[in-house]
């Protein structure tokens, strides 16, 4: 599992490193790390580290520091790297010293963006982790420049004008191509709209001891998916697997009923149970689901109910499913529906499952501040509501009720930005429940073989939702094989 820390956390190991290193160490650990992941992304861009043109840009943080004896080193290896320092009187003074000793240079600022434009590599050291808001005035030109131009963009520790902590870019930053990050992963690598801007990200460890208990993102697996997956006993049966309840669909939308219990049926639940209007839909498709037309109380037993997806304006189902005392998964029409009060009254399990246009409209605010601020607004969401809430998009984040790590999926694919991949989604974690898994479980596992699924589906072209929901047995079996 990865994990990511806050840059408090991150700042109090590395002091407590600090004070058992000689002076200077822990910086030279990671100028060295920050090196050779140049050097390797030089060897693929160029072909090579003697003769290629490095650019650094300097700011007066630590940063800084780590790209100037990073590019000390590379100027050793024959590049020729030139630093352009955004605050001349203000930039680390012994890495300055080392670089030029190896032979680098220092450029005014005025000839930066002409010396931008012909470099191979452009290393990003203009501001840290402790950054707040988007880059100063002064810094815009540079990125700006270095996009323009055909150099590779390496970030240290994090793109300069993105925030560490919450991965919000409140205005103009650094796109890098590789960022090199040092100690642990920060949130904003890992979460858009900042891990967009991060491109590949590699670890370095430079030694930092870090509380498990204290992380503030979790990212699943294949080995963590894996030991989660049911799996069937000698003994199972349909109902030790778990039985989950589908109240989808209308006459307007009988797919997205057909599209959930595509999911439940490949989610590893030992039946499904479908409720609603398009029973007529359901059963053409899959024989095997246990169809009823007389609402959720009267279906039979379940573990897990799946509520929302296509229901039009059926709030009365919606009641009825919130009333069950078992596990429940809420989505789509569903969220709308839903009396506030009866979800946070519930004693079972609750899953909210919204997109960021759902999200905002629970939360009373914008969809562009939902989108800008993932996690503030997924724990919001589950504070508010007192449910675990899986926030789809661009990065899916599933938030528990009582706080702890927000759990955020690395899988997936922009070809799952499709009409009804949700009600795959949706119907995928809901088997999850009903098979006995914990929300927080349920929904990031539910969301990292939903995204692996989309990526084998589409292979790089477009796809339908029915062919996600089809492959999640691929994508099951590729976990458990590589997990076990």
């Amino acid at each position: 599992m990865r994990t990511a820390y806050s840059v408090e956390m991150v700042r109090m190991a590395e002091r407590e490193l600090m004070a058992r290193l000689p002076e200077g160490a822990l910086m030279q650990r990671a100028a060295a790390g920050l090196a050779a992941a140049c050097a390797d992304l030089l060897g693929r861009v160029s072909g090579r580290v003697y003769g290629s043109r490095v650019v650094l840009l300097v700011g007066s943080g630590d940063n800084g520091g780590d790209a100037l004896y990073a590019g000390a080193r590379l100027a050793r290896r024959g590049a020729g790297v030139t630093a352009v320092l955004l605050s001349p009187g203000r930039a680390h003074g012994a890495g300055l010293a080392a670089l030029r000793r190896a032979g680098g240079r220092v450029a005014e600022t005025g000839s930066a963006e002409e010396l931008i434009a012909r470099a191979d590599l452009v290393v990003d050291g203009i501001v840290g982790i402790g950054g707040r808001g988007g880059l100063r005035q002064e810094a815009v030109p540079l990125a700006d420049a270095a996009a323009r131009s055909r150099a590779a963009v390496v970030a240290v520790d994090l793109p300069s004008g993105v925030d560490a902590d919450t991965g919000q870019v409140r205005g103009a930053a650094v796109r890098a191509d590789l960022t090199v990050t040092f100690g642990t992963h920060k949130p904003g690598l890992l979460v858009d709209p900042a891990r967009e801007y991060a491109g590949s990200v590699r670890l370095v460890d430079i030694g930092l001891a870090l509380p498990a208990d204290a992380a503030e993102l979790e990212a699943l697996q294949h080995a963590d998916v894996a030991r989660l997956l049911p799996v069937p006993g000698v003994e199972s049966d349909k109902y030790r697997r778990g039985v989950v309840g589908v109240a989808a669909g209308s006459a307007r939308y009988p797919g997205a009923a057909v599209l959930a219990v595509a999911g439940a049926l490949r989610g590893g639940a030992g039946a499904v149970r479908y409720v609603g209007p398009a029973g007529d839909a359901v059963i053409a498709r899959f024989p095997e689901t246990l169809v009823s037309d007389e609402g959720p109380k009267r279906a039979g037993r379940v573990q897990a109910w799946v509520v929302g997806p296509g229901a039009g304006d059926d709030a009365g189902t919606v009641a009825q499913v919130l009333a069950a005392q078992v596990p429940v998964l809420i989505d789509a029409d569903g969220l709308r529906l839903a009396d506030a009060a009866a979800v946070r009254g519930r004693t079972a399990p609750t899953l909210m499952t919204p997109h960021a246009g759902e999200a905002a409209a629970l939360l009373g605010v914008s969809r562009e501040e939902v989108e800008g601020a993932r996690l503030a607004s997924v724990r919001e969401l589950a504070a508010r509501y007192g449910a675990t809430v899986l926030l789809k998009g661009s990065t899916t984040v599933v938030a528990g009720p009582d706080g702890g790590p927000v759990r955020v999926n690395a899988t997936g694919t922009s070809w799952l930005a499709t009409a009804g991949s949700g009600d795959v989604l949706s119907g995928l974690a809901g088997s999850l429940l009903a098979a006995g898994l914990s929300a927080v479980d349920a929904g990031s596992v539910g969301a990292y073989v939903h995204g692996l699924a989309g990526r084998l589906a589409a292979e790089g072209a477009p796809m339908g939702a029915h062919d996600v929901a089809g492959t999640i047995p691929k994508a099951w079996r590729s976990v458990t094989r590589a997990g076990g």
